[in-house]
């Protein structure tokens, strides 16, 4: 069977390859640069754009699965092309499809909900792997500016993300429903820098950032207005399904979640002082 991953070089995406490989299934990979890919050779990547359907052409033929993003373009904003891509991928035959959102339900959960496919809604809190913006002031400076600094949250591993996506795409049985994914603890930002402290065996700093001083910097940092607005929202005020633990991951891929203390481990060198 082939399955096609959306976003294939991202954070999450590059586990959905790599779990499906593994299970000895074939890829497809859309990317909108092919040449930058980096994915292993026996990936087929293709180009294409989702804010742009008329770029798919053949992407969606001959697939079983599909691991579909709900953002697309340079500013990472909402689709707003799920039903055109919810009509292709049925024109093509796909049986299931995997849903990331992208902290809001939006066009394309919509359109694949009123679609005649086998869809199924993943929702991860926060990315573990979202914590390496901080590597360069930790490293430098040994301190980190955010804001909302003591609210607590979710946070998954991107490779538990990225095997629960196979595992739906692969066995099927969750159609229609959404699964909030988390690790085995919630953790507030003052938390994880505590725990990649430990992880790394020197002191850091907090410094707490107001709300505006935090929408300049992600302005300073290129996103646009929509994305500001969702990161303020989210950061300061979570969804209660944001600040409870999840057993999806358990549940689906049968093993516990990765802690963040074994991800900060694993990727203490990046936090490590600048010889």
């Amino acid at each position: 069977m082939t399955f096609l991953v959306t976003g294939a070089t991202g954070k999450a995406g590059r586990h959905v390859v790599r779990h499906l490989l593994r299970a000895g299934q074939s890829v497809r990979a859309l990317t909108r640069d092919p040449d930058r890919a980096g994915l292993p050779q026996q990936v087929e990547v293709v180009r294409g754009d989702l804010t742009d359907p008329g770029t798919l052409g053949p992407a969606f033929d001959g697939v079983e699965g599909v691991h579909l993003l709900t953002i697309g373009g340079d500013d990472y904003a909402t689709l707003r092309t799920g039903p055109e891509l919810a009509k292709l991928a049925e024109e093509a035959g796909v049986r299931r499809v995997a849903l990331l959102w992208n902290g809001q339900v939006g066009p394309v959960e919509e359109a694949f909900a009123a679609s005649s496919l086998e869809w199924t809604g993943l929702q991860p809190v926060d990315f573990m792997s979202n914590t390496l913006g901080w590597a360069p002031a930790i490293r430098a400076e040994g301190e980190v500016r955010e804001p909302f600094a003591d609210v607590p949250g979710g946070i998954v591993d991107e490779a538990d993300v990225g095997a629960v996506a196979a595992a739906v795409l692969m066995h099927g049985g969750h159609g229609g429903q959404t699964y909030v994914l988390t690790g085995p603890q919630t953790l507030s930002q003052r938390q994880r820098l505590a725990v990649i402290a430990e992880a790394t065996g020197r002191p850091l700093r907090l410094v707490e950032l107001t709300q505006e001083q935090a929408r300049q910097r992600w302005r300073q940092a290129g996103h646009g207005e929509e994305l500001i607005e969702l990161l303020t929202s989210w950061q300061s005020s979570p969804p209660p399904e944001s600040t409870s633990i999840s057993p999806a991951v358990r549940e689906i891929t049968g093993r516990e979640p990765r802690s963040f203390a074994e991800w900060a481990t694993e990727h203490a060198a990046h936090f490590r002082a600048e010889a």
